[in-house]
């Protein structure tokens, strides 16, 4: 029981901590960086650049008012469904630390763009290309609850692509712009890809006499 409950602390402070980073990081984008805004941090190839995301993860989008409510609905049941499956696990004496740290990152994740659409669009103004965005303004906010929009700054330049190369010829290697939330979502996924066996390990079944 005992480490039951150290795995359950643990999966809760590693998700808050991750949820106020990426957090904390939007909220001073969001009011410090107007709208399309590059910083350059390491040289040319790693940048903060403010834009805002109506979709899913990297910048891509689907549908327009529908699609975004589908997605954000989608993430809260993924969420459900993570912290549900990973309190079985530990419930049953099946969690060990890659697996929680991999099921921690994804919940984490989800919650950080989750969060966002649920309520950047009440507690902030619009950002635009001339001024930064302020919280709780006089004439509310942007958006209603659910259709608020993702926060990304992240951009990686690795090296140019070639330009007779196709479809991406004349751009950078990866050249969408993300968040942390989708970082973490995106490194839990390659770890459930190293621990698939750990994660979905068979019941043993019962001999029958």
């Amino acid at each position: 029981m005992e480490k039951n409950k150290r795995f359950s602390f643990v999966a809760c402070a590693v998700i808050v901590v991750l949820i106020l980073l990426d957090q904390i990081l939007k909220i001073w984008v969001k009011t410090h960086m107007t709208l399309g805004e590059n910083i350059p941090l390491l040289g040319n190839w790693f940048n903060l650049c403010f834009v805002e995301n109506p979709g899913m993860a990297f910048g891509l989008s689907f549908g327009q008012n529908i699609g975004k409510l589908m997605l954000t609905l989608l993430r809260i049941v993924l969420v459900v469904f993570l912290c549900w499956y990973m309190h079985r696990l530990i419930k049953r004496d099946k969690m060990d630390w890659p697996v929680l740290i991999t099921f921690s990152l994804i919940i984490a994740g989800a919650l950080g763009n989750i969060l966002d659409c649920m309520f950047y669009g009440l507690v902030f103004n619009e950002s635009t290309a001339l001024a930064v965005a302020s919280m709780f303004p006089e004439g509310g906010g942007y958006a209603p609850f659910l259709y608020g929009r993702v926060v990304d700054m992240i951009y990686v330049r690795l090296f140019p692509i070639p330009e007779n190369f196709p479809l991406w010829g004349g751009t950078y290697f990866f050249p969408a712009i993300f968040n942390f939330a989708d970082s973490c979502v995106t490194v839990g996924v390659a770890l459930v890809i190293i621990f698939n066996k750990r994660i979905f390990k068979e019941e043993p079944k019962e001999i029958e006499n």
